[in-house]
């Protein structure tokens, strides 16, 4: 199934069916009276958020959604039906918003979530509505109301328990295969990842699930590479696993080059809680591993925890970090004593 995190919709509410002016006409009666009936309510349009979609793929071939109309009264006071609503549905993580893309109208987060975009029309009132003591034969009736119509901007953001963050290569989708039944796309060259991807990771009886996004290069946050649409994707994340690849030419760069993009993006993944690990250390000699480790403990101000995804080492460990802190961790590290190491800097 494709990945679609991005859609427009127009949207259309119900128009209400018009009332009817009409007059009861039956054998030897000579004044029957007033008989027209009121129209049907129009049908609303409702966005439903359903467990079982992580995409907005089926958005993009069809873009335009229309309630039923309600049905026009008739003679013989019958009123006619309400015309049915249109439920669009959405995976869990949907924000919903205005054609500004700015205005955000609704945030679905949990399963079974609905929120009613646009309501129907009201129906027109027959004219036997407004029969009275002194006006014993109406003729006129109301006009259904129009529904309502609208653009709307369909925006996906991955609701997951731990989210990869990291440079492109750093071996973030190997993990992910590694770990979960996940099977993302790998190759020895950047930018292999151009979708996020979702896996549920188990370890120690216990499961949750892990989001790896498009890696993130320097200027990201102005549009290089892949740019930052898909740093959303981790904002709902209790905890993010920073990888950084061991082979790169300078460990605490690299960390510090994702670090300053996350920033950038939203000053709220900057405080989330991080796990620093050191990725590939396989693929380098014990002192060269060793110079890396440093570097990389200068930048993130803690100790990085070591792992390969290749030969599975240390990657045990890492999960029950993760773990952890996803259990029992607050959703941001402020929360935090502030005994804590203090914040980390941009590279110079």
């Amino acid at each position: 199934m494709k990945f679609l995190d991005e859609a427009k919709v127009y949207i259309r509410s119900g128009d209400g069916g018009n009332g009817c002016v009409a007059f009861r006409r039956e054998k030897y009666i000579e004044f029957g009276g007033p008989s027209g009936g009121n129209g049907g309510k129009g049908g609303d349009v409702v966005i439903e958020a359903v467990d079982g979609l992580n995409t907005l793929i089926d958005y993009r071939y069809q873009q335009h959604f229309k309630a039923q109309k309600g049905t026009h009264g008739m003679g013989k006071d019958r009123h006619g039906a309400n015309g049915s609503d249109i439920v669009l549905k959405v995976p869990v993580g949907t924000q919903i918003f205005d054609e500004d893309r700015e205005t955000l109208i609704a945030d679905l987060t949990k399963v079974g979530q609905t929120v009613t975009i646009a309501e129907g029309g009201n129906g027109g009132f027959g004219n036997a509505h407004f029969k009275s003591s002194t006006n014993r034969a109406p003729r006129h009736a109301n006009p259904g109301q129009p529904g309502e119509e609208r653009w709307l901007w369909l925006r996906l953001k991955l609701i997951a328990d731990a989210g990869l963050v990291g440079l492109p290569n750093a071996g973030k989708s190997t993990f992910l295969a590694a770990v979960s039944a996940a099977k993302p796309k790998i190759a020895d060259y950047p930018f292999t990842t151009l979708h996020p991807q979702l896996g549920v990771v188990s370890i120690d009886g216990r499961e949750f699930v892990l989001a790896d996004i498009p890696g993130l290069i320097e200027g990201a946050h102005e549009g290089v590479g892949l740019g930052d649409r898909f740093l959303g994707h981790i904002e709902r994340c209790r905890v993010l696993l920073h990888l950084v690849d061991a082979t790169c030419e300078h460990a605490g760069k690299a960390y510090k080059t994702v670090r300053t993009e996350l920033v950038a993006y939203a000053e709220s993944l900057a405080d989330k809680i991080e796990i620093v690990a050191l990725n590939k250390i396989d693929a380098v000699d014990p002192d060269e591993l060793k110079e890396q480790v440093k570097r990389l403990k200068r930048a993130a101000k803690k100790t990085p925890l070591l792992l390969s995804g290749v030969t599975g080492e240390g990657v045990p460990e890492v999960l029950r970090a993760l773990a952890k802190e996803i259990d029992g961790g607050p959703v941001t590290a402020k929360a935090r004593s502030a005994a804590e190491a203090p914040p980390w800097s941009p590279v110079e």
